[in-house]
């Protein structure tokens, strides 16, 4: 994984620079964390993006959040995974503004390269990557429901499901929870490292000095949950298991995807409904 550095002296071994050295950030993984940003970045611009401003936006994340955390009632309850499962709702899908977060992870990313193992800032990349594919289904699926619904509609199961399987792409619907799993799982193996915990700790002056307190504390929570759990591979396979049944279901079209799951703002709709909203919007489609 680290290059060697060489030298035309014979005499002298090759020696590998220090794994936290300026030469410990290869090419490519620079390369990968400043187009996720970059992608990032444009896809929460509403210049570039004007779809930011649809109204069923916003709707689409609220009713995205309540849906999960009925599905992570259970970590909820538990007092070992409920910190973990506040992380995952509260800092990996919620529906608030991360602007700041982003601001300071683009920041400070060039002495990240310096401080952090290179696994981290994998990890890094990884969850840019999801933020930015996550968001960008969200803009897909808001526009499709501004087309076949009134203005001012509440989102069901339904009309959800309809949206989900309009949008499509399955292989990236999987791809979207493959990076939940390599996050929760770099976190786990992050938090059984105490020099790392320690050094963020260490952090905390200097990032409020240096207005990084977004970025601090996001990684302070993360950490800090995972700590709690004394060992998170269980509560990342559940939580990996269940999206994917659900992702499955959806795909399939079956009538209880969430598996009995209710929304504060709608409830469970009548069957014809989502049906005829779904046909609605395939008539949409074929008259583009």
């Amino acid at each position: 994984m680290h290059r060697n550095a060489t030298t035309s002296t014979a005499s002298m071994p090759a020696r590998s620079p220090p794994a936290n050295g300026p030469d410990a950030l290869p090419a490519p993984l620079r390369a990968r964390l400043l187009q996720r940003l970059q992608w990032h970045r444009d896809l929460h611009d509403r210049q570039r993006e004007p779809r930011n401003a649809d109204p069923f936006l916003g709707r689409l994340q609220h009713w995205q959040q309540q849906r999960l955390a009925r599905s992570f009632a259970g970590f909820l309850d538990d007092a070992r995974t409920r910190p973990a499962a506040l992380f995952f709702l509260e800092d990996l899908y919620g529906d608030r503004d991360f602007s700041a977060r982003d601001r300071d992870l683009a920041r400070v990313l060039p002495k990240m390269a310096k401080l952090l193992p290179r696994r981290m800032l994998v990890t890094a990349a990884d969850g840019i990557e999801l933020a930015s594919l996550s968001h960008a289904f969200d803009l897909r699926m808001a526009a499709w429901l501004a087309q076949v619904l009134p203005a001012a509609a509440t989102i069901d199961e339904h009309t959800y499901a309809a949206a989900y399987r309009a949008v499509g792409c399955p292989r990236l619907r999987r791809h979207q929870i493959a990076l939940v799993a390599r996050i929760g799982e770099a976190l786990d193996h992050a938090v059984q490292l105490p020099a790392l915990w320690n050094l963020l700790r260490m952090c905390r002056v200097p990032a409020r000095l240096a207005g990084l307190d977004a970025l601090q504390s996001f990684l302070e929570r993360g950490f800090g949950a995972f700590r709690h759990l004394g060992g998170g591979a269980d509560f990342v396979g559940r939580i990996v298991a269940q999206e994917a049944e659900v992702s499955r279901r959806l795909f399939a079209g079956e009538r209880d995807p969430f598996g009995g799951q209710r929304t504060e703002d709608g409830g469970q709709r009548t069957e014809d409904r989502g049906q005829r909203t779904e046909d609605r919007g395939q008539r949409t489609e074929e008259s583009q």
